[in-house]
């Protein structure tokens, strides 16, 4: 299944069948190309992932993408649990089961479990108080590309500066990613799940229906 959604942008959108790449991964690399993908991820059986085969078309683009996403998943400053719910709150509220689904696999090896990967995708989940600022960061992020002062205040008093701006940019750069997927109709790699069963399928809600802070 692809990345897209259906057709009610202000509220709900469940999942659309299976479709076609509009951009079919790069199959015959030059040479040059093919030691870039080299150092990317891959599927089990090797080949380098859909989203990186994508890429692949644009070498220079695809080599500073990687040089910043690895940045996120390797070498940033927010422990790999925070920075996944951060991943997957996006990857649901853009309606990209792509980046939902392979943050899946990488939430559950940075400590999240099957119920808390479930919950991201319930907008009327309890969570821990560090949690639901992380959920709402991605919320609020996603609606309207700010962060409210309230919020603001509550995420200075557990993060410092540094971590701040790395919770924002790794918020806007997996929205920015969730898009291109969505747009290239980038299929979902071999073994990587989709959404959770007991989703229904990706929602959006107004920010006026966002709960208030605790």
């Amino acid at each position: 299944m692809g990345c897209m959604g259906g057709e009610d942008p202000a509220d709900y959108r469940p999942g659309l069948p299976a479709t076609e790449p509009r951009i079919p991964p790069l199959t015959h690399p030059s040479p040059e190309v093919a030691e870039i993908l080299a150092k990317t991820p891959g599927d089990p059986g090797g080949t380098p992932l859909n989203i990186f085969g994508t890429l692949a078309h644009h070498p220079r683009l695809l080599k500073r993408f990687n040089v910043l996403g690895g940045l996120f998943l390797s070498r940033g400053v927010l422990p790999a649990r925070e920075r996944e719910l951060v991943i997957l709150r996006t990857g649901w509220r853009t309606n990209c089961e792509y980046e939902f689904g392979q943050h899946v696999l990488i939430g559950r090896r940075a400590g999240l479990t099957d119920e808390e990967i479930r919950r991201v995708t319930d907008d009327g989940a309890g969570w821990p108080a560090g949690d639901a600022l992380l959920i709402r960061l991605s919320d609020e992020l996603h609606e309207t590309r700010d962060v409210s002062d309230e919020l603001w205040a509550a995420l200075s008093a557990r993060w410092d500066t540094e971590a701040l701006l790395e919770l924002v940019a790794l918020a806007g750069f997996y929205g920015m990613v969730a898009g291109l997927l969505n747009a290239a109709r980038v299929q979902r790699d071999p073994g990587v799940p989709g959404w959770p069963d007991a989703a229904a399928g990706p929602g959006r809600r107004p920010m006026d229906r966002l709960a208030p802070l605790a």
